[in-house]
């Protein structure tokens, strides 16, 4: 039961990661494309802790807390650039 569970959301989950996919490509502004691209990482964070949860090693979740830590960066990086044109002050 749960391996079907887990085989149905991964799929929803990778349907998100591709419409996502289409909207970073897609976006009408720049700020859309961000928040596509801050929405395609937190899939991606949402995908691997399912791989973790079916394949049961918690390597996966170290490597989903990375992609956090790095996605949470990025974003906030590039907001700033936005803002002000430079990242560093």
């Amino acid at each position: 039961m749960l391996n079907t569970a887990l085989f149905l959301v991964s799929g929803m989950i990778a349907l998100a990661l591709l419409l996502s996919l289409w909207r970073l490509i897609r976006g009408t502004s720049i700020a859309d494309r961000i928040l596509a691209l801050d929405t395609l990482y937190i899939n991606s964070i949402a995908l691997i802790i399912i791989l973790g949860m079916y394949m049961g090693s918690p390597l996966y979740f170290e490597a989903a807390l990375l992609i956090a830590l790095l996605g949470f960066v990025s974003t906030a990086a590039l907001c700033k650039y936005l803002l002000r044109g430079d990242i560093i002050e």
